[in-house]
């Protein structure tokens, strides 16, 4: 008995050794590399509160180009910089079974930059799930999932008095037209069109790469 639980130990010392990556916590890497499972309820189970549509066409009432806050690196960051293409809005975290994410991001980011710009938002409002400075989550983001998007500096993104203006847009119908969605956890993605219409809300449990996202913008 005792040599079968030493053996069973070596091995799941093992596994986790293969599991662990550089530049990782244990429990960054053991996220990263269980991302496919944590995704799966959402893919079999998906609720349609998931995924949220201006299936009127509603027109927003203040223009969400006349919006800027900092960049991760310090630098303004102008939405009126991108009018003409998608956005993509993601709050984003480091610690986050969701976290996987990072990589879907990146990959429609790239395939589709000639008219998207995604733009992640980093904020520790889930479960202390984004404790690092902007420095840490900037060298985080580039190390272990190569994100070469913008990144804006670390803010909530939660309804409240701290709440980030962008998100207040996002989150209020008398200024986006219709949305009153707040995000309900890391990596719930908001899109908008390249006129400034919000077009959608996708929760954390939908992909980045889901067909109900890129339909409307192919």
């Amino acid at each position: 008995m005792r040599t079968k639980l030493f053996i069973g130990l070596v091995v799941i010392i093992v596994l986790l050794t293969i599991v662990k990556q550089k530049d990782m916590t244990w429990r960054q890497s053991l996220m990263k590399s269980f991302y496919s499972l944590i995704m799966l309820p959402g893919k079999l189970f998906g609720s349609k509160a998931a995924v949220q549509l201006n299936t009127h066409d509603q027109l927003p009432k203040s223009s969400v180009f006349a919006l800027s806050t900092t960049g991760i690196n310090g630098q303004p960051l102008n939405l009126a910089d991108y009018q003409g293409k998608y956005l993509l809005l993601v709050n984003t975290a480091s610690d986050c079974g969701y976290t996987g994410q990072y990589t879907e991001l990146e990959s429609l980011y790239q395939q589709y930059k000639d008219k998207l710009v995604v733009i992640g938002f980093p904020a520790n409002d889930f479960k202390d799930q984004e404790k690092g400075s902007n420095k840490d989550i900037a060298a985080f983001c580039q190390k272990n999932y190569g994100v070469s998007f913008p990144l804006a500096e670390k803010a909530s993104v939660v309804k409240g008095a701290s709440q980030q203006p962008i998100y207040q847009w996002l989150t209020n119908p008398a200024q986006n037209g219709w949305c009153s969605q707040a995000p309900v956890w890391n990596f719930s993605k908001y899109l908008i069109a390249p006129d400034g219409k919000l077009i959608g809300f996708f929760a954390q449990t939908v992909s980045p790469l889901d067909k109900r996202l890129l339909e409307q913008i192919r």
